[in-house]
Formats: structure tokens, sequence, C-alpha cells
């Protein structure tokens, strides 16, 4: 297995925790905030904007952990009737594409956080450039996950 193999691999197990962890705090956060309106008949003010942005960091950290094991959907008409050697030549394709993509993600991903620097959230008083980094860092985990397939493919390997 080689290094690029292991650092995904290793990396999605730690995106993987982080997902966890963020999940229950999220719930643990909605959770409270309907016991405070409800049975307190006091809104906790901060809570639906730490929601929301859990909720995007788990969405974006999903998707490189739902990339990494090859779990979104897709329509495999053509690809199950490819001979494997176009299937190889499909798959680094795929990837190679995909790579394209990611490397937007990190490049405007920044872009954004830095335009953003300077504005803080309005419940939690947070540096917005915090909030959004979630792109770029994503993108990063993506294309470190993607360089892991490809590589895999292209040795005739279906998963790292």
């Amino acid at each position: 297995m080689s290094m690029i193999e292991t650092l995904s691999r290793r990396l999605n197990r730690g995106v993987e925790w982080l997902l966890a962890a963020l999940g229950i705090v999220m719930a643990a956060i909605v959770a409270a905030q309907v016991f405070s309106r409800y049975v307190l008949n006091h809104s906790l003010f901060w809570s639906e904007e730490l929601a929301r942005y859990l909720l995007v960091w788990l969405t974006f950290l999903g998707a490189s952990s739902a990339y990494r094991r090859g779990v979104h959907p897709g329509v495999d008409i053509l690809w199950a009737r490819m001979p494997p050697s176009m299937q190889r030549a499909a798959a680094v394709a795929v990837h190679a594409a995909s790579m394209l993509l990611f490397g937007v993600m990190i490049v405007y991903g920044c872009r954004f956080a830095y335009f953003v620097r300077l504005q803080i959230s309005p419940a939690l008083s947070l540096p917005k450039w915090i909030l959004f980094s979630i792109i770029p860092a994503s993108g990063v985990i993506f294309m470190v996950h993607a360089l892991a397939l490809a590589a895999a493919a292209w040795k005739g390997r279906r998963t790292p």
C-alpha cells in the first residue's frame, strides 16, 4: 500500500470520528433548544446558528468520507457493460476529473474564506473565515482521497 493510500485511510478514520462527535454535539444542541423553548419557555439564541454551522461541516466532511468509501449514488449501466481494462481507465478518468473540482474547492474556498475574514457571525461572534474554512479543508481531504483512489484504480484495485 502506498503512502498516499495509507494517508487517505488514516485521514478518513479521523474524519469519521469527527463526524460522530459533531453529530452528537449537534443533536445535543437541538435537543437542548427544544427543551429550553418548550419546557423552560426560554429560547437559546445561539443554538440555531451553531446547529446550522455544524450541519454544514457535517455535510462537507460526510461527503468526503462517502467519496472515500465509494458510496455516492451513481448510474452504473455503462460501467457494468465495460471490459475490466476500460473500467480501469474510466475510474482513473473520473478521479482525475474529480481532482479538478476539488482544486476549485480549495482555491475558491480559500478566496471566499479570505473575503469574509472580517465578518463575525451574529449569535456566536465567531470569525466567519473559521466557519467557512471547511470548504478548502474538505477540498484538501477530497484531493487526498482522489489521489489514493486514482492510484488504486491505476493498479487495477477497486479501493485502496
